[in-house]
């Protein structure tokens, strides 16, 4: 299923980059599309019911697009899942669409977790050093954690930046356990 989504979305992102789509933008209109259609067992019914006629799906389809105010792109998007009956997939879709946007144009996310609530000036620099890093801009999301005692601890992908106080404590102690 994971196979067929990343299809699905790696198309959609070329087709976005290939317009010069703000893919932003696109990306938020299918995560609120996705969560309409997950959220509603009437409109996952219809749109995943084979008894259903085609027709009918795409009048549904158009009178939702009409609601959310979606452009044609996405209505047409939309349909191609509606189609190849893939519409049940629309919320990994969505995701892995992010996903490929974000790898297209350089964007890493990062989840910072740090001891006390950082400044606005604090996040700009933390933000520039990751980008420094990872040679990738940063998108980054905020947290506390007092357990920490100090510092911070960075998640970018699958690689974890310790720089928290415990966890330089947990280094010392693992050094003067193996000493």
């Amino acid at each position: 299923m994971a196979l067929v989504a990343g299809r699905y979305a790696r198309a959609f992102a070329e087709v976005i980059t290939a317009q010069e789509l703000d893919g932003d933008k696109t990306a938020q209109e299918l995560d609120d599309l996705a969560a309409m259609i997950s959220e509603s067992h009437d409109l996952r019914n219809i749109f995943q019911n084979p008894a259903v006629e085609h027709k009918q799906k795409l009048g549904l389809l158009d009178a939702v697009m009409k609601q959310a105010g979606g452009p044609k792109l996405l209505r047409n998007f939309m349909a191609v899942l509606i189609d190849h009956n893939h519409i049940g997939q629309m919320k990994e879709i969505a995701r892995m669409f992010r996903r490929e946007l974000d790898a297209r144009m350089g964007i890493a996310d990062a989840q910072v977790t740090s001891a006390r609530e950082l400044s606005a000036t604090e996040k700009k620099d933390l933000e520039k050093q990751l980008a420094t890093v990872t040679g990738k801009k940063v998108r980054a999301t905020y947290s506390e954690d007092a357990e920490l005692l100090g510092g911070a601890i960075v998640r970018v992908g699958s690689t974890i930046y310790d720089g928290s106080v415990r966890g330089q404590l947990e280094k010392i102690k693992q050094q003067i356990a193996t000493a």
